[in-house]
């Protein structure tokens, strides 16, 4: 499966990531230390460890507690691992900066000799030979790496609410699930399921994933218990800690089932937090009409008020937005993130390289809902203003195994491309194949059949060839082209006109010449005609006609208006 996006709202990253990264670290002598974390826990995803291939998370039991203070974390991390080509040892990510307290392996104490975690990666040699599945126990504290900028800088932030309370968030999606608790940092390291535990200060709420199942009070502190019942991707397994107020309700859906809805928010706006929360159940059922059912129904849909702007952490999504409509009249951040558990969560690509999927198609669910709320001009509006951002400097899928930041980094990867030009990609695929194969392929993209119900669909890995194959099936044609075009190469196609007295010709240039059979309209006089190029391409007219190619802006191609001049 996932899973907003760098993501959450990783919409303006920039190189701040990358000029957060440092040299190897040394070993923490201290727990307060200030250390640096290494190169590699600073990547998310690329090359997977050869220990670590072939591996899965059947079950992840994450127990935290924390020294305010002294910002500090003690985690108590029990994984269940399994693997169908059991080595001598096995290893799994986690932070230098933490000091490694113990190890168990299938109850076997490993002593310190046989634990390595030089980079980042923990390698575990247990003495007797290792049999699978494994349960993996490492207990640890230290202070987790603090982001210069969530969300586009990854880490554990130790904030203050306006009144001085503890406000405590997690943002690590471009660095990875192994700032905080020991994981495989890959997108097929997601937990099946999960129980998470939090002890905190009387006062203060923990809101996580998955379903409460119990608070547990003592004198001073009360341990928050969170089961997720699905697979739950890495880097959205969050700790939101803070003396939030809840606003809940249950959620009719259009498919006959319900479901809780919960937003968990500060004190002191209350009128502003139930405003947002009454988005929800509009937003919600356009999701439903328009994709399918909500993929994670029987845990909640949750959304957590954060000090940062927003990440997509599977039903709990991080809200940081200062409660802002814009003009199209919703809260672009809620609907993007929630989008998310669709495209990533629901959904996930099986390497970075993909990530256009997760963006491109949660980014065009914005100018979709623009639309289901106020018609045809909002939806232009909000394409127009997605098309004004577009890079074109590296393609969508380069088809290599990629990192996270290789992905959204500008001048390294598409960075932006994979949310706007993602967007707009969608949208002439739409036009292209119309509507039913359009929304019939991203139903089977998403839930791996064409009639999705609650309960009879799983979480899945997608990357862009299954998304080509099942577009083709849908269509009944082969649309290599298509993607061929707008995904493998940088270059947008450019439309030629030549008009003389008598006739309008048209002809596409792409990089390379790639063949681009895009059929094109032209209004002339507001008469609308189709030219299937690249066989049809004239149309007559006069010197007196009005002619305008491609009226309805349906075509993703070079503009001079906003790609400037060759």
């Amino acid at each position: 499966m996932h899973r907003h996006r760098l993501k959450p709202a990783l919409l303006l990253i920039t190189a701040t990531i990358v000029a957060a990264c440092s040299t190897t670290a040394t070993t923490p002598t201290e727990e307060t230390a200030v250390v640096s974390s290494t190169l590699y826990t600073l990547k998310s995803g690329g090359k997977v460890p050869l220990l670590q291939q072939g591996a899965t998370v059947k079950h992840a039991e994450l127990r935290f507690e924390f020294d305010f203070a002294n910002e500090r974390l003690m985690g108590n991390a029990t994984l269940t691992l399994d693997n169908p080509n059991p080595q001598s040892a096995l290893s799994v990510d986690l932070d230098t900066v933490f000091t490694i307290d113990s190890v168990t392996v299938n109850g076997e104490t490993i002593p310190a000799s046989q634990i390595s975690n030089k980079d980042g990666e923990l390698i575990i040699t247990p003495t007797t030979p290792l049999q699978y599945p494994a349960s993996v126990n490492i207990t640890y504290h230290g202070h987790p790496r603090t982001p210069l900028n969530a969300p586009w800088d990854g880490g554990l932030m130790w904030e203050k609410t306006p009144d001085g309370e503890p406000w405590l968030a997690t943002a690590v999606q471009g660095e990875g699930c192994d700032l905080f608790w020991p994981c495989i940092d890959q997108p097929q390291g997601e937990p099946e399921r999960a129980d998470l535990y939090f002890t905190v200060p009387k006062g203060l709420v923990a809101a996580s994933n998955g379903v409460l199942q119990s608070k547990t009070e003592s004198d001073a502190s009360v341990t928050w218990h969170w089961q997720t019942k699905s697979a739950h991707n890495t880097y959205g397994i969050a700790i939101n800690i803070g003396p939030y107020k809840v606003i809940e309700d249950t959620y009719q859906s259009v498919y006959g089932n319900s479901y809780p809805i919960v937003y968990y928010h500060l004190p002191g706006n209350d009128e502003r937090a139930q405003q947002l929360f009454n988005e929800i159940p509009a937003m919600l059922t356009f999701f439903e009409r328009m994709i399918g059912p909500y993929p994670f129904a029987d845990e909640k849909v949750g959304v957590v008020q954060t000090p940062h702007l927003g990440m997509e952490h599977q039903t709990i999504n991080a809200y940081g937005n200062d409660y802002k409509k814009d003009e199209f009249g919703f809260d672009w951040l809620l609907q993007h993130e929630f989008a998310h558990e669709y495209f990533g969560n629901q959904v996930t690509n099986d390497n970075w390289d993909h990530m256009w999927i997760h963006e491109g198609l949660g980014s065009y669910m914005q100018p979709l809902y623009a639309q289901y709320l106020n018609g045809d001009v909002a939806y232009k509006s909000y394409l127009n203003k997605q098309r004004k951002g577009l890079i074109n400097t590296h393609p969508m899928v380069s088809n290599k195994t990629m990192e996270v930041e290789q992905v959204y980094e500008k001048g390294v990867g598409p960075a932006l491309d994979i949310y706007y030009k993602g967007a707009w990609i969608m949208h002439s695929l739409r036009y292209l194949i119309g509507d039913e194969a359009f929304f019939a392929a991203i139903k089977e993209l998403v839930y791996g059949t064409a009639h999705p119900r609650p309960g009879n669909f799983t979480t899945l890995y997608r990357n862009t060839n299954d998304f080509i194959d099942i577009v083709n099936n849908k269509t009944g044609e082969d649309l290599s082209w298509f993607f061929n075009v707008y995904l493998f190469q940088p270059e947008l196609p450019e439309l030629m006109q030549t008009r003389t007295s008598e006739r309008l010709t048209l002809a596409w240039e792409t990089a390379g010449n790639r063949p681009f059979p895009m059929p094109v309209e032209v209004s002339v006089n507001g008469e609308i005609v189709t030219l299937a190029l690249p066989s049809d391409n004239s149309v007559a007219v006069s010197p007196m006609d009005v002619v305008i190619v491609d009226p309805f802006s349906k075509l993703l191609r070079y503009e001079a208006r906003y790609d400037g001049v060759h």
